[in-house]
């Protein structure tokens, strides 16, 4: 009868996301590696290392803490704990976690960001349509030209 709620716990401190996050990884970047050059894959990738060319991938990316990429990425999903230089095109969710630091405009449907996260460009969410205020417009026509609107007429003191 009295349960204690479940915690709301984001995707990057989920033990067991993580471990499928990784079993179900195609490519990895390991922390000693450099790359240089695009590159896509339809799995998941984890970059630990550095990447300076595109990343492409339909599914997960992951940038661990301490990871570089210095180019453009485009992603299915990705969850960022280091750093991205460039844009960045996600079709679903992304996440940046208190230590991911991003240079670049981004773009997804869904944006998660922790406190500490630092993003410096434009941010664009996908599949959100707002719509602007209508102005009403005031017409001056009639108006003395010989009054402007900010001139005043002096008091007559009697």
């Amino acid at each position: 009868m009295f349960q204690k709620p479940s915690p709301v716990i984001s995707l990057s401190h989920t033990e067991e996301r993580k471990d499928t996050v990784h079993d179900d990884v195609e490519t990895v970047v390991g922390p000693s590696v450099s790359v240089e050059g695009d590159f896509s894959s339809e799995g998941n990738i984890v970059v630990k290392g550095s990447v300076s060319g595109n990343v492409k991938t339909s599914k997960l990316l992951t940038v661990e803490k301490g990871a570089k990429i210095l180019a453009n990425v485009k992603a299915g999903s990705a969850l960022i704990s280091g750093q991205v230089r460039g844009g960045m095109r996600v079709n679903d969710r992304l996440e940046l976690t208190e230590t991911a630091q991003v240079e670049g405009d981004v773009s997804c449907k869904i944006l998660v960001v922790a406190a500490g996260a630092l993003v410096h460009g434009k941010v664009m969410m996908k599949g959100i349509t707002i719509e602007a205020p209508k102005t009403e417009k005031k017409s001056f026509i009639g108006r003395s030209k010989e009054k402007p609107l900010t001139d005043l007429e002096e008091e007559k003191i009697i």
